[in-house]
This record gives structure tokens, sequence and C-alpha cells, in this order.
């Protein structure tokens, strides 16, 4: 992908994107992160429709060639910054800066995960978000974990019940998501229960590389203590084998599973414009879709 060293950023176009454009989009991806292209499923191509037909989503097109993606997805919670990426070549450029005052817009209040790329970390405050903890991406062994304890259950359950407990809990309403994951390779919609009713729920798939299955995400009810809760999911989601896991620093689940054998492949810095606005205790969040 060659770039004029020359350009302007007048040349480039900030414009809303298309279904046309997925392609264009994931070689932008692709040029940052080799899985986009190695993958056996097309997970990218997958999110990247979802978020064009469900966020605010804005590519870059410099000439005929998408140079820049840059969605915003609203969670029920915060307007999320899904992914902000621009073409190595065209990195420090400004472009950055445009798709992200196109896709926020005046919208508040605002989250996002931030790479360790510390350009962008510097975009995102001027931008009025805050950094305020790690995220931890994990893969390991679920039978590494505790078993999960005679007082929890875990049930398999459709995505429309997972989208009214987390409506009933969070007040979000989050049913497209929900179908979302539900329809990924492999998909798997579970709640958790106890004695007093659902504790938590959990959506998973299958990988993008390897044998490893993927925790999308985990939400825990208000009011539990959510570490057996996400240790059953996690040990349930895995199927005896390798799981891959996003997980706040603060949770209280992050030692158990480094002493568990889980390995830590990467890392971000959420930042937001509230400190309140997400509950690192009690989510395991969607990167993408927090």
């Amino acid at each position: 992908m060659l770039h004029n060293p020359h350009m302007a950023i007048m040349d480039v176009a900030i414009r809303p994107a298309t279904f046309a454009d997925v392609e264009g989009i994931k070689r932008v991806l692709a040029a940052h992160d080799e899985a986009v292209l190695e993958a056996a499923v097309d997970v990218t191509g997958l999110y990247v429709r979802h978020l064009i037909g469900h966020a605010v989503s804005r590519v870059a097109e410099l000439g005929p060639e998408i140079v820049g993606f840059g969605p915003v997805l609203d969670t029920g919670v915060s307007q999320h910054l899904a992914d902000l990426f621009i073409a190595p070549g065209l990195v420090g450029r400004g472009i950055g800066g445009l798709l992200l005052d196109a896709a926020f817009g005046s919208t508040q209040p605002r989250t996002t995960f931030a790479s360790a790329d510390p350009r962008a970390l510097a975009l995102y405050v001027r931008a009025g978000l805050t950094p305020w903890w790690v995220c931890l991406y994990l893969q390991g062994p679920s039978t590494g974990l505790p078993a999960t304890p005679p007082s929890l259950g875990i049930q398999a359950a459709g995505w429309l019940a997972l989208a009214e407990l987390e409506l009933a809990w969070t007040g979000a309403e989050r049913g497209a998501d929900h179908a979302f994951w539900a329809a990924q390779p492999g998909a798997e919609s579970i709640v958790v229960s106890d004695s007093s009713g659902p504790v938590a729920i959990a959506c998973a798939r299958d990988g993008q590389r390897g044998t490893a299955r993927a925790l999308d995400r985990l939400v825990v009810r208000p009011g539990v203590d959510s570490l057996a809760p996400i240790l059953a999911a996690i040990r349930h989601i895995g199927r005896g084998g390798e799981v891959s896991v996003t997980v706040p620093g603060p949770n209280p689940a992050l030692p158990i599973l480094l002493e568990a054998g889980f390995r830590i492949l990467d890392r971000d810095q959420f930042m937001a414009s509230n400190p309140g606005l997400v509950d690192p205790i009690r989510l395991l969040p969607n990167p993408g879709m927090l």
C-alpha cells in the first residue's frame, strides 16, 4: 500500500461507511494485525458489517482507496469508539482526528480501548477521554480453573433472553449486539444461575486461529459477588481446552487466571469520559463493542 509522502490532509475525504467498503476496511485492519487475513473464519468481516449496520461508522478515503476506519457504537451506557485504524503509511497525518471528530460528533459520554501507540492515547485524551485501567488479553487452559461449585448452574439460552437480562440489570438495550454475538461461528450463549436466579450472562464463539474458544463478553448481575460466576463461565466455555478472554486489570478473576496458567498476550488501556460508566468488576468486555 503506497502513499504520496506529500499528501495533504485536504486530499482525504471522510464519509459514512457502506457495505461496499468492507474489503477495503479489512485491508486497513490487516495492515495492523495479520490475524485478519490468517483467520479460518471471517470474524473480522462479520464484525465490520455489524458496525456499518448498527454504529456511526466513518471511513477515510484517499482517491479510490479506503485508508481509515472509525466506528462509534451506542452501548446504552456510552458512545463507544470501537476502532480507529489508519493505513500505516498515513499515521500521524491528522486523519485519525478527522475520523474521530466525524464519528463522535458532539455525543457524550464516551469510551474506548486505546492501543499501546502513544499517538492514539494523546488523540483520545484531547477528545475528552481519560485513561483509567489496563485491559488484558489472556489465553489459557480452562481445566486449570477451580471446579464450578454445586451452587451454580449453567444453562444455554437464546440471545433474546441475554438481552432482556442485561436490560434489566444495566438499563442498556443491546438486542442487536446480542443477536450479532449469537450469530458468530461456534457461538454459545449461556446464563449462570444460583438459588436466587440468573447471576451472569456470557457469549462465546470459535477463535479466529487455533482451537481456543473465545469468551466474547460476560456481564454479572449487580449485587452479586462476581468471582465465582466469572470463573464458572470461563471453565464451561473452554470445553476442556484453551480459552481466550479479555479481563480488566481490577477484576478479581485476573490473579486466579494467571495462577491457573493463563498467559497475557496483549494489553489495551480503557479510557472514558467518566470513570463510573463501566464496572470492571462485573464486566469482561468485548473491546470493540464493550
